[in-house]
Parts: C-alpha cells; sequence; structure tokens
C-alpha cells in the first residue's frame, strides 16, 4: 500500500507566506470557490500577518514539498484566553489521510501549552460545508449561534465554541 507522506510545519517565516497564500486562493484547497472578497484578502494577508506572529498559522507539506494544508487561529482581541478558529483546509488528493488530524493534534497541543480558555470557530450552512459542520461536532463543539445572510444573501454563518479549561 502507497501512503502518501506529509509534515506540519509552523508558519514564521515570510518566505513561506507567497506558496501557502498560493495553495489558500487554488482550486485544490477550499470545495466553495465563490469566495468573499475579504475572505479574499484573508489568503492574501494572513499567512504574512502569521509570520509577523499575528496569528497561528500550520501548513503541511508533501513528500515533494508542496504544500498541502493549512490550519490557522488567533488569539481574539480580548487577550484573556480565547482563540478564534479562522480555516482548516486539506489539498483534495489529501483529503481522508490523517492531515487534517495532524492539524488538531498540533492546535490542541498549543492551546494547553498557552492555557487557553476556549475556541471558537465558524462555518456556512451550505452543502458543501456539511464535512467541517461534522468535524466541529466530533471535536466537541457546541453550534451557539447563526447570523443569517452573513456571507451572501442566503449564506448563514453558523458559531461553533469548545470550553478547553
Amino acid at each position: 500500500m502507497l501512503v502518501k507522506q506529509y509534515q506540519i510545519e509552523r508558519l514564521t517565516e515570510r518566505r513561506d507566506a507567497e506558496e501557502v497564500s498560493a495553495f489558500m486562493m487554488s482550486d485544490q484547497s477550499f470545495d466553495d470557490t465563490r469566495y468573499t472578497p475579504g475572505e479574499l484578502r484573508h489568503f492574501r494577508e494572513l499567512p504574512f500577518r502569521a509570520a509577523d506572529g499575528e496569528f497561528i498559522f500550520w501548513y503541511a507539506r508533501n513528500e515533494e514539498g508542496k504544500v498541502i494544508g493549512i490550519n490557522v487561529m488567533g488569539e481574539n482581541e480580548q487577550q484573556t484566553g480565547g482563540y478564534r478558529w479562522e480555516y482548516l483546509v486539506v489539498h483534495r488528493d489529501y483529503r481522508k489521510l490523517g492531515v487534517a488530524a495532524g492539524f488538531l493534534e498540533e492546535m490542541y497541543r498549543y492551546l494547553a501549552e498557552v492555557k487557553a480558555r476556549y475556541i471558537e470557530g465558524c462555518s456556512c450552512d451550505l452543502p458543501e460545508y456539511k464535512t467541517i459542520q461534522g468535524m466541529f461536532e466530533r471535536q466537541g463543539f457546541t453550534l451557539i449561534g447563526r447570523i443569517p445572510d452573513y456571507y451572501y444573501e442566503g449564506e448563514d454563518r453558523l458559531i461553533y465554541y469548545r470550553k478547553l479549561v
């Protein structure tokens, strides 16, 4: 059996940010590519902001050194131990191979080290997001809210929360 190999790294250098940004905007990352203007700005800027220490950002490379996934979060603006999970996405060809599980392991390890109190995340309510909604539920998150028409008309934002301590 052939097993695809990958390595997860923390994004700390600006030299890696461009490649990570390109992956986020590629057709091999997100299932829903009808991006909002804010999402496009995030995809361009978040990797560089992470390299500058504003976000905690992991990325995975395959055996050829290509970026195949990202996971990004940051402490919320109150800076009292609450974290906001921004994005988790794995290249279409590497799904169901443990990459997302590796990202989760790194994320929870980091959250334990900093003694985070909670983490919040969000998703869209469209069918393309059923997988991520199920992941939130399996990871012990509770759906705590919905903002109607948040992304576009007819696309609600679902807000999830998980208490950590």
